[in-house]
């Protein structure tokens, strides 16, 4: 009989990606210490085993909550419940980072070009764009963008 997750499928199905953890043992150990590429698998398998148990304990705090959706504070919950209380400062210290950047390289993705363009060339592109947008709408060519020329926007 194969052992099986919460959701129907073997535990063989999950996995990480070999090519990333093998580079995260690496670089935690010194330079002079090279890894069995079966200690390897191993550390991979354990590596997965320990999130399915982590994932496992952070739904059982959630259902007790009656939530269905698992949020951070319940895999702290988690880390405690399973005798991790020691790691909880520093995982909440690598969500708090995580949290930072991603918040900060999806406001660098989203606002890059806008924080360099001028008030008027933000408008002209806001224009340009719309005209793109209708002429998509009704079937028409869309015209190549030109630099900005048309004095008749300044006030």
């Amino acid at each position: 009989m194969e052992p099986m997750d919460i959701v129907g499928k073997s535990k063989e199905d999950a996995s990480l990606p070999k090519a990333t953890m093998t580079k995260i043992i690496k670089e935690m150990l010194p330079p002079d210490v090279r890894v069995a590429r079966d200690a390897q698998d191993l550390l991979i398998e354990c590596c997965v085993e320990f999130i399915n148990l982590i994932s496992s304990e952070s739904n059982e705090v959630c259902s007790k909550e009656d939530k269905r959706t698992i949020a951070p504070e319940h895999v702290l919950k988690a880390l405690e419940f399973l005798g991790f209380g020691e790691y909880i400062e520093e995982v909440y210290a690598a969500y708090q980072q995580h949290k930072f950047e991603t918040m900060d390289s999806l406001k660098g993705a989203k606002w890059s070009n806008v924080a360099e363009m001028t008030e008027e060339e933000a408008l002209a592109e806001q224009q340009r764009m719309f005209a793109e947008a209708r002429a998509r709408m009704n079937g028409g060519t869309i015209a190549p963008k030109q630099p900005d020329t048309d004095q008749s926007l300044e006030s």
